[in-house]
């Protein structure tokens, strides 16, 4: 059905783009296209000739074939709209962090920050959330083959989807109504590394029905930090960078006749003053090994000449690792070996108490990890008097369990001191005790999360009323959720018999209605008015209310311009608001203590723990974009957009340098915990930081965004098109408590740690007659480097100026031929020149081995090999 409302001389190719390594189709093929679509940003379904008043970039199913990604994680971490919060499973190997799993964040403003829907409808979310408290969804239960394309709005669109939608949308349109089969096999290899995957999907038509389904396996092996030297040593001063080694020691330092004493044993090369230094860095993961296999089912029957059922059921199971250096353990962990004890090396001591040391010999901390995603979408739509209905219920759902076995370095506080006293565990010297002492004080351990989301909704849209302009357009609907998610962890993390490693607890549910309303009004002078608002109830913090407003002028067949203004909210995440006590660690030092006892001087690992707010109100966020669509040539087009999004009353944990300033000078302090001083001495050894999270950050991001398109242009006999994406931060101003804790502070993030002021990817790509070839580059733009200066929990990037990040500019390659009957063979590599990630000193927190996680893939050269045959 076509209705005859906004047809306006095509500019769609500026909407419906392509990113680095997209097709080049000819703009007579867009333009013939004139079937109806519902687009991201909007729920009014309009011709494909018609343009948006808002920001939209698309990845086809042809543009994601060419670029070799075998995951979303590898395409977003090269999107320049994406910033910082975009994380991978790259690096992802502590408690507090969900492992094995990945997210996107637009604009840099947090994974929490940017809505991700699966055929416009919202998932569940990851059952164990990032850093604690930050809610998302996974794209790595997403598989690739079930893709038809990525919908990215870059503007917040509140007013249209609810909470979370701040910084933008990515919806994920899966394929569907598919025909006849298909199958695709591709390998690839880095040095020391490999990927693979398999995918399939067959579909069958009939006059009134179709049904596909989609099979797709994927699997990396592990990359460690030991194939890329330089990155496999917490000790970076070599290079420039801090010597992050840990102060819990093998062999360790003890506390004897109230002395602090390191073991003689101690390397030299390891002694810092009374403290023998840990290089936990050849432990490290950079890419843990994954495994992902996923079913898909779509279908749809007509079950009238107006009324159609559809369905979607998906299953996703995915397996992965993680790993820490073996257990680490300090003061707080009460540890005593009696005088008498064989192998005591201090003759006379009357008391020998464990200060900091680690089992080594017990092996490194591993997890193994696997998560279940099950998702079921029933629903029917229809028409009726020209107007489109849809109703469905959902029900979402992911379950993930970590495991970590006897075999694998799980130590028991307890059990350890049963061994001490005993007589059969050597703390002394950093020996290897014998293997059945360590399965003596090793434990098996399991953490649990859930996270499930239960839906139903029901939306209509059509032609409100004919006007001499045009007709004015409406959508409207209204929506129920359930929401509940939890996070379990080992009883014996609870019971304190497990140290080193950071747990987190979580339990938290809500219910939610929302109604929205879209009109689409067309004006006078080729004006198009785009007006919505929506109203979200929540059982937890309350009622909403965000409007929104686009406006689009097609000036001439060259020249459109558009505008458009929203409000926006982000919920508070259900770990923010049910989270039990739960820890993190961070790398500072304790000047207070090291003012008392020199052996407290080293930077080293200290626990921030952190409990959940039910008080918690949501962020209010308001976005503004403009821009203009050019197209000078017919195969020609460029689009500019200025934008800006600011956030009030954002969530953010407790400052803990102001914490650490307040209350670490107090040996009684109930918030800074601290073990019992030695004799003589006003501080014991700091062991944690209690915190929480308040409604207190504002932050106001701005930037531009350059896209510029050229296809069809005849060269060596075949066709080139050309793209170019460019992101620039023009500010990313952060107010916040300064370290006094009495002050607000304004800081500017862009072009500081974490924060390039320049992201940008260029794509050629060139095809004759069986041929066709890509060159693309990829670039992140240079920043400074470590936010904390001098590492004393206080950050001090706006009065300090650290040395500077490199850039990081990569490129990659793809030849593809088609001569065969019903075949595509493709070979590339990501990272053809092999460029090793820029060097950094680190932020003290998840950088700490001379690179930044989130911005540099170290994984260097990747070639890549594909094969798709359809029958």
């Amino acid at each position: 059905m076509h209705k005859q409302f906004f047809r306006r001389r095509a500019l769609a190719m500026a909407v419906l783009s392509v990113t680095v390594g997209a097709s080049q189709h000819s703009l007579a093929q867009q333009e013939a296209a004139m079937e109806e679509v519902a687009v991201v940003g909007s729920r009014i379904s309009r011709n494909a000739e018609f343009e948006t008043a808002t920001p939209i970039q698309v990845v086809d199913r042809e543009s994601l074939e060419k670029s070799g990604y075998t995951n979303l994680q590898q395409m977003f971490e090269k999107h320049p709209a994406a910033g910082n919060g975009t994380f991978s499973t790259r690096g992802n190997n502590q408690d507090s962090t969900a492992n094995g799993a990945a997210a996107v964040s637009l604009r840099g403003m947090g994974a929490d920050a940017t809505l991700v829907l699966i055929n416009g409808r919202r998932v569940a979310i990851s059952a164990f959330a990032e850093g604690i408290t930050t809610n998302f969804v996974d794209i790595n239960t997403i598989p690739l083959a079930a893709i038809e394309r990525v919908e990215v709005l870059k503007d917040g669109a509140s007013a249209i989807y609810g909470s979370d939608a701040v910084a933008g949308v990515v919806n994920l349109v899966l394929r569907e109504d598919f025909e006849g089969a298909e199958v695709s096999v591709d390998y690839g290899g880095a040095d020391g590394y490999d990927e693979q995957s398999t995918s399939a999907i067959w579909g069958v038509s009939g006059d009134d029905a179709n049904l596909t389904l989609i099979f797709d396996h994927q699997r990396n092996s592990t990359l460690s930090s030991t194939e890329r030297p330089g990155l496999d040593t917490a000790n970076q001063s070599a290079r420039g960078g801090m010597d992050f080694r840990s102060s819990r020691g093998y062999p360790g330092y003890f506390v004897v006749d109230g002395v602090s004493t390191i073991d003689p044993n101690c390397p030299p090369d390891s002694t810092l003053g009374q403290i023998c230094a840990y290089d936990y860095g050849p432990w490290t993961l950079l890419t843990p090994e994954a495994e992902r296999t996923g079913v898909m089912v779509l279908g749809n029957t007509q079950l009238s000449d107006q009324v159609e059922f559809f369905t979607e059921v998906a299953f996703q199971h995915n397996t992965s690792i993680a790993q820490g250096a073996p257990t680490p353990l300090d003061e707080s962990a009460a540890l005593t070996v009696p005088v008498n004890h064989p192998d005591n090396p201090f003759a006379g001591a009357s008391s020998i108490d464990i200060g900091r040391y680690r089992t080594v010999d017990a092996g490194a901390r591993q997890w193994d990890i696997e998560t279940d995603n099950i998702r079921g979408v029933f629903g029917l739509r229809g028409n009726v008097a020209d107007w489109n209905w849809e109703a469905s219920v959902q029900r979402s759902r992911s379950e993930s369990t970590q495991t970590g076995d006897r075999s694998q370095g799980w130590v028991r506080t307890d059990k350890l001191q049963q061994e001490i006293n005993a007589g059969r565990y050597n703390p002394f010297g950093g020996v290897q005790n014998p293997e059945s002492v360590i399965d003596a004080i090793t434990t098996s351990l399991v953490r649990q999360g859930k996270s499930q989301l239960t839906s139903a909704n029901f939306t209509v849209d059509g032609t409100l009323v004919d006007t001499s302009n045009g007709a004015i357009a409406m959508a409207a609907g209204i929506e129920r959720r359930e929401e509940v998610a939890s996070d379990i962890p080992d009883d014996q993390f609870q019971r304190g018999l497990i140290f080193g490693t950071e747990s987190v607890s979580a339990q938290a549910s809500r219910d939610i209605n929302s109604a929205f309303v879209e009109l689409a009004v067309p004006l006078p002078a080729n004006l198009d008015l785009t007006l919505a608002g929506r109203y979200d109830d929540y059982s937890d913090f309350g009622s909403t209310t965000n409007p929104m407003a686009n406006l689009l002028w097609t000036a001439t067949d060259m020249l459109s311009l558009r505008a458009s203004w929203g409000t926006g909210f982000r919920a508070p995440s259900l770990a923010q608001i049910g989270l039990g006590p739960s820890e993190e660690s961070i790398f500072f030092k304790d000047t207070y203590g090291c003012d008392i006892n020199s052996a407290y001087c080293a930077s080293t690992d200290y626990n921030i723990v952190f409990s959940g707010n039910p008080d918690l109100e949501a962020e209010e966020s308001e976005s503004f974009n403009l821009g203009a669509v050019l197209k000078p040539l017919d195969t020609m087009q460029v689009s500019l957009d200025i934008w800006r999004i600011t956030q009030d009353g954002k969530i953010d944990d407790v400052p803990f340098g102001y914490l650490y300033r307040l209350n670490c000078n107090d040996q009684n302090s109930s918030v800074c915990i601290r073990s019992e001083p030695l004799p003589g001495e006003s501080l014991g050894a700091l062991q944690s930081i209690d915190s929480g999270f308040i409604n207190i950050g504002e932050q106001s991001v701005s930037g531009v965004d350059l896209s510029m398109v050229y296809s069809g242009m005849p060269i060596a006999g075949g066709d080139l098109g050309l793209r170019l994406d460019y992101s620039y931060l023009m500010e990313f101003e952060r107010v916040e408590l300064d370290s006094s804790g009495e002050n607000f502070l304004s800081r500017d993030l862009a072009g500081e740690y974490e924060y390039p002021e320049h992201r940008w990817s260029a794509s050629a790509d060139w095809a004759r007659d069986n041929f066709a070839f890509t060159l693309g580059l990829n670039y992140i733009g240079e920043f400074e480097d470590t936010p904390d200066i001098d590492f004393d929990g206080t950050l001090d990037y706006d009065s300090n100026r650290s040395r500077i990040v490199d850039s990081f500019l990569t490129l990659s390659l793809q030849a593809r031929y088609t001569g065969f009957e019903n075949m595509v063979l493709s070979l590339g590599a990501d990272n053809a020149l092999d460029e090793e990630p820029p060097f950094a000193i680190g932020d003290g927190d998840s950088d700490l081995y001379g690179y930044v996680s989130s911005q540099h893939d170290p994984r260097g050269r990747f070639v890549y090999g594909k094969m798709a045959y359809s029958f």
